[in-house]
């Protein structure tokens, strides 16, 4: 190589760091957006739970000043914990652990997911495997065995018992075994796989399963949709961007659609405003079970 075309060689290599080091430099001056840590009480398995709740993540964090970071809990104690740490500083949570952790700090709800049918609810729902003839009625489910999800669960737990109490006259004590276990769809597949007679979980859930020899038994009144909750603290700029972004929703929007049909059934079909009172009728359950004998949580 010639002197001069290793100049210019040089020259050439130079300039374009130079280059690099403006790019890098405008980006750094970019004031990086605050990290916001949301969680979600565990209806799935910990993979499946990102797979579900991550584009929701994206979509937030595309969406308002802030970056938002899924951090997955292993049960429904340890979301509280998140919360009153503020290891994270929103939420989703059930009716039971909201009022859980409202006992211990201070939290907000803000908003509730949406049903399919737009209302602002959703349901527990009895399963069975689709083959078995003995389990047709929630009465039949009185000397069989019963997988309920967490025990700070509302629909996996607080909600059939109140339903299997209150309409069919069923007590723990009448059924010939019981398992909580932290998942939902644990729940699900213990019962598919023939390891329980039925099975209490979230309607979304049963949704999942119903294609997969999976019938339904009984099915709970409406329960006041999934509180999304952030910490007393929290700054006002937050909850007004999260509820923006997310009320601004419309499912029957087809732009709105094609994104949020992308998230967790949960999700998918927009928001409504969520106050501390929509949490009244959990609260009643709640004493209605601890009357007859069985605490909850």
């Amino acid at each position: 190589m010639s002197f001069k075309r290793f100049i210019l060689l040089f020259l050439l290599v130079f300039v374009l760091s130079l280059n690099v080091k403006s790019a890098c430099a405008e980006k750094s001056d970019k004031p990086a957006k605050k990290v916001i840590y949301f969680s979600a009480i565990t209806l799935y398995h910990p993979i499946v739970m990102y797979q579900k709740y991550q584009p929701l993540m994206d979509y937030l964090t595309k969406n308002t000043p802030y970056r938002f970071e899924l951090k997955l809990s292993q049960d429904y104690r340890d979301i509280i914990n998140f919360l009153k740490t503020d290891r994270v500083q929103v939420a989703l949570l059930g009716g039971v652990t909201y009022l859980e952790a409202k006992k211990q700090f201070n939290i907000i709800p803000i908003l509730k997911p949406l049903g399919h049918d737009g209302k602002p609810y959703y349901r527990s729902v009895f399963i069975a495997k689709a083959d078995n003839k003995k389990i047709k009625t929630l009465s039949d489910l009185k000397g069989k065995s019963v997988a309920f999800a967490s025990k700070l669960s509302t629909s996996g737990y607080l909600a059939p018992l109140y339903h299997l109490y209150f309409n069919a006259g069923i007590r723990l004590g009448d059924l010939s075994r019981r398992v909580n276990f932290r998942y939902h769809d644990s729940v699900a597949r213990e019962v598919l796989r023939g390891e329980f007679d039925a099975g209490a979980v979230i309607d979304s859930v049963a949704d999942n399963f119903k294609d997969r020899g999976l019938k339904v038994i009984a099915v709970s009144d409406p329960i006041p949709g999934l509180p999304i909750v952030v910490r007393g603290d929290a700054p006002a700029e937050l909850i007004s961007a999260i509820k923006k972004t997310l009320l601004s929703l419309d499912y029957n929007n087809p732009e709105h659609r094609r994104i949020m049909e992308q998230w967790d059934e949960e999700f998918k079909y927009g928001f409504a405003e969520a106050t501390d009172s929509d949490y009244r009728q959990i609260k009643k359950m709640m004493e209605y079970l601890n009357k007859n004998g069985v605490k909850i949580p």
